[in-house]
């Protein structure tokens, strides 16, 4: 029962994997961004760049780039 327990409140991340979180939500909000648009304001009017490469192809990826960066911050050992 000698045993002290350390209850010192801090952070649960150090400062570089706070800085690669927010890398990562960076990426995942140009990645929405690069989604949005290309509808159209008339419902009886088609637009066919809905479809483009960069909402169809490269925003996902951006977006995928943007959580496999978070998964990697929250992962990561610390290097203590």
């Amino acid at each position: 029962m000698d045993k002290k327990l350390d209850h010192s409140a801090g952070f649960v991340f150090e400062r570089q994997g706070y800085i690669i979180l927010l890398v990562g939500i960076a990426f995942i909000i140009v990645g929405f961004m690069l989604m949005s648009g290309g509808g159209s304001d008339d419902p009886k009017v088609f637009n066919p760049e809905i479809f483009s490469f960069r909402r169809i192809t490269l925003a996902p990826i951006v977006v995928m780039i943007g959580y496999g960066i978070e998964i990697y911050a929250i992962m990561r050992k610390p290097k203590n």
